[in-house]
């Protein structure tokens, strides 16, 4: 019985830990992709010559983080 009730709250407290890990996990790469790679990525495609692509990608994600602001 002290094994079942055992093992029920050790399942318990390691899926807390896992929902965690999984939440700052989510956190951190949000974080280094808007802050980090995206700008990259677009800096790259207008040395690249794709201006034309570069531009609309900038102006969708403005739009976008525009209206998720205000939420």
């Amino acid at each position: 019985m002290l094994t079942l009730l055992f093992a029920i709250c050790m399942i318990w407290v390691f899926g807390k830990l896992f929902f965690f890990g999984i939440k700052a996990a989510w956190g951190i790469s949000r974080f280094l992709l808007t802050i980090v790679l995206l700008p990259v990525i677009l800096i790259v495609m207008v040395v690249g010559g794709l201006i034309y692509l570069a531009f609309p990608v900038l102006l969708i994600v403005g739009i976008v983080s525009l209206f998720m602001s205000r939420q």
